[in-house]
């Protein structure tokens, strides 16, 4: 039986395993495949609207956005979910593990960092965007995110000073030999 839409057939075989790493990369594995499986519900949908020049960047941008709006609902769900219990919030355990797999120094230095840093060193660097790309899946302007990327690419580096100072053991006290006597 023919393909009726061979172009999108050839969107989700080539980029398909990018838009489901992208979202690995910030969520659990099995939320990630729904979120890559919506994204690619979005892009049928709007097919006309996808760039064909540069789809990928295009594509991201909706995966930020479907991800977004899975985040707030699991947030919404566990509010009421913990009202409905009588809890108060719960702050989620770390997986310091996890930490340790990732790159350690460099995961606990972006974890300190707010999101939006985050997310433009991710793109640059995880998902290997140039600033033009990176910007489309931001939802800015190139200048925008040369901007945030500078600035997240300077408080990184001051985290990962942070992380170093704290790393470092504490010089020793000057010894004084007590007199004899």
């Amino acid at each position: 039986m023919p393909d009726p839409d061979g172009e999108f057939t050839r969107l989700w075989d080539a980029h398909y395993d990018d838009v489901l790493r992208y979202a690995a990369r910030r969520t659990d594995h099995d939320t990630a495949r729904d979120i890559a499986a919506e994204t690619f519900l979005v892009a049928w949908r709007r097919r006309d609207d996808i760039p064909p020049d540069r789809p990928f960047p295009w594509l991201l941008n909706v995966a930020r956005n479907v991800l977004a709006n899975e985040m707030r609902s699991r947030r919404r769900r566990t509010r009421l979910w913990n009202r409905l219990r009588g809890d108060g919030p719960h702050a989620p355990a770390a997986d310091e593990a996890s930490g340790l797999a990732e790159g350690g120094r460099i995961t606990a230095a972006l974890g300190r960092l707010p999101a939006r840093d985050r997310e433009v060193l991710q793109l640059v660097g995880w998902d290997g965007l140039d600033a033009q790309a990176a910007a489309t899946a931001a939802g800015c302007s190139v200048k925008t995110f040369s901007v945030r990327l500078h600035r997240a690419r300077r408080r990184l580096t001051a985290a990962l000073a942070e992380i170093d100072a704290a790393d470092r053991p504490a010089p020793a006290a000057h010894l004084q030999r007590s007199p004899q006597a």
